[in-house]
């Protein structure tokens, strides 16, 4: 009888379990980062073979369906707003546990940073482990960034902060997200039609290094050391954006550590000209991040880059990889448009209001 009981107690516990976990995908607030990580678990295993990880540079610097279309390449991000370093490492084993990618990439401004900047405002945390399945992975992460342990339980169970979202349900897209699996239209590629222009300078001649903050370079070092060990191919890059000497000094000196591990690194700050980036015309907020015009030259840059130093495999073709062909066509669609609307607005003069620092 007592066996039954327990049997009973254990079974009980684990389909409300089973029903937080799904109430939780469901409330928890829709936007432009929880469609991207719903979208990534959505893909099918072992599809996606390159993974792009890093903060806002990432996300609408690189059209993935064009990368697609045009290169044969099926890329993914796992990116958040103001993604702490320290988090890296744990996105790649989220993404190992589905995908065996064939290369990742990683995004490097926020490493240049301080930490105590990032850790002002715990929303960009929340950006990162509200967005991830429910499993150990998460809970390892939510130790690793959130130093109060008294309100770690908020982020274990995010239906806490998201309780008040209740009425939000008798959306469609709240109902679709109870596995927190559905594909991405744009596969984690956000479009901005949006312009405002900055002043950029070139410092590609800058040699000279800057370290980086201390904690950066252990969370830098961390990831290179943990990439060796798991015998993973990777590269480290730079999304252009208006940069001072001081900054140019800080990416060279990530530069030499990362070569030092054997690994290779790629700024695009070196490339204006190649890249034929305009930052008059191709950034939404000034020359922090692209708007569709933007991200057009920087997917094109690196999709050369790609294919002319990797040997990925091109899947285009195989039937499996059909909604990658239909995000391409949408992109083509999404891109006419926003172009039409980036260059009515440059015409007329009427430009964007700066955005919110990402």
């Amino acid at each position: 009888m007592k066996g039954k009981q327990a049997a009973k107690a254990v079974l009980f516990v684990l389909i409300f379990l089973v029903i937080l976990q799904s109430l939780t995908y469901m409330l928890r607030t829709n936007g432009d980062i929880k469609e991207i990580f719903v979208g990534f678990y959505a893909e099918p295993k072992n599809t996606v073979d390159v993974v792009m990880i890093g903060s806002s540079p990432v996300y609408p610097f690189y059209a993935a369906p064009k990368l697609w279309g045009e290169y044969g390449v099926a890329m993914y991000p796992l990116s958040s707003n103001v993604q702490k370093p320290e988090a890296a490492v744990y996105l790649v084993e989220e993404a190992l546990k589905t995908q065996s990618p064939e290369l990742f990439i990683f995004e490097l401004r926020m490493y240049a940073y301080e930490d105590d900047a990032m850790a002002e405002n715990m929303a960009y945390v929340r950006g990162v482990t509200d967005n991830m399945k429910y499993s150990w992975n998460r809970i390892r992460l939510i130790n690793r960034l959130v130093p109060d342990v008294a309100e770690r339980y908020t982020y274990y169970f995010d239906i806490f902060k998201y309780h008040s979202n209740w009425k939000t349900l008798v959306l469609p897209d709240q109902y679709t997200a109870f596995r927190y699996e559905r594909l991405h239209p744009l596969k984690g590629y956000v479009m901005s039609d949006k312009v405002l222009p900055g002043e950029g300078a070139d410092y590609s001649m800058v040699t000279e290094q800057t370290a980086i903050p201390s904690e950066q370079e252990e969370n830098l070092r961390t990831l290179l050391a943990y990439l060796q060990e798991k015998d993973l191919e990777a590269l480290f890059i730079v999304s252009p954006m208006v940069l001072d000497e001081d900054m140019q000094k800080k990416f060279n000196y990530m530069e030499n550590i990362i070569t030092a591990y054997g690994y290779p690194y790629l700024n695009l700050n070196d490339y204006y000209d190649e890249l034929e980036i305009d930052f008059a015309t191709d950034y939404y907020d000034g020359g922090s991040h692209t708007n569709a015009s933007g991200a057009e030259k920087c997917t094109a840059f690196l999709g050369e880059y790609l294919t002319t130093h990797y040997a990925l495999t091109d899947r285009r073709g195989d039937k499996k990889y059909g909604a990658w062909d239909e995000a391409y066509v949408y992109w083509q669609e999404c891109q006419k448009e926003a172009l039409e609307t980036i260059n009515a607005k440059i015409l007329n003069g009427e430009y964007d209001a700066a955005a919110e620092n990402e």
